[in-house]
């Protein structure tokens, strides 16, 4: 019976093909489409990469937290440092005929001068600049021996003014003639004017004119004085700069 059952399962089909009613029944079993099988395995697949702890302690997350003090690290070395400011009185004085002095305080009440420095420029030269109301005084040095001791230590100064070359500017100490100017003028804060001769001999008196300057540290091999104007003139511009260059 065996066999003949077998025998039926084969030979039956042959004889008594499928009619279009089985072939519709069979077609309407569902079949599971490739998208939903492949979504989910993608799912599956992304379960487990989470819910396995070596691999995330294998791939660390590069979150905006970890990146950002790199970047705040890099940039605060390749910024470069902020230009220093303060407020400085600066008296520019000289006999009539003589050459012109540069006095730097930062106290006026004090006599020893913060800078004291002699230009080349004579003193009615320097006036008949002024009056076109603008002046820029540049000191440059270029020795190579001078290159890392301290900008307001080099004794000697290539000068020019407004483009012109003048000649060569020196550092002072402050004498006793200097010391009783200054002392003379402690109640001066701005103003201009004539005073008694205190320099040197003869009785030519001393031309002055002291303001507040501002001072700007640039940098190492920078420093510039800049006159702060009064309310009651405003047109005068005056700027004397300190320039240092290592390449000699």
């Amino acid at each position: 019976m065996a066999k003949i059952d077998a025998l039926r399962r084969f030979l039956l089909p042959c004889f008594f093909p499928p009619t279009a009613a089985t072939a519709a029944a069979s077609s309407t079993v569902p079949k599971k489409r490739l998208s939903t099988s492949l979504r989910d395995d993608l799912e599956t697949t992304t379960a487990t990469v989470s819910e396995d702890p070596t691999h995330a302690q294998d791939s660390p997350a590069t979150t905006p937290d970890s990146v950002t003090p790199k970047f705040a690290i890099s940039a605060s070395i390749v910024a470069p440092p902020r230009p220093s400011k303060t407020m400085v009185i600066g008296t520019i004085f000289g006999h009539r005929r003589g050459h012109v002095w540069f006095c730097v305080q930062h106290d006026r009440l004090r006599n020893k001068p913060f800078l004291l420095l002699e230009f080349p420029i004579l003193t009615h030269q320097l006036v008949n600049e002024m009056r076109f109301g603008l002046v820029r005084i540049a000191l440059e040095c270029n020795r190579v021996e001078l290159g890392f001791c301290p900008l307001r230590s080099i004794p000697i100064w290539a000068m020019s003014c407004n483009g012109r070359k003048l000649g060569f500017a020196a550092k002072k100490k402050a004498g006793e003639s200097v010391r009783s100017m200054l002392k003379t003028m402690q109640s001066t804060t701005v103003g201009a004017g004539v005073m008694p001769s205190g320099l040197g001999s003869g009785s030519e008196e001393v031309m002055y004119m002291r303001a507040n300057y501002e001072h700007v540290v640039g940098s190492a091999d920078s420093e510039s004085f800049h006159l702060i104007n009064p309310d009651e003139c405003p047109g005068q511009e005056l700027s004397i700069f300190l320039l240092r260059s290592r390449n000699g």
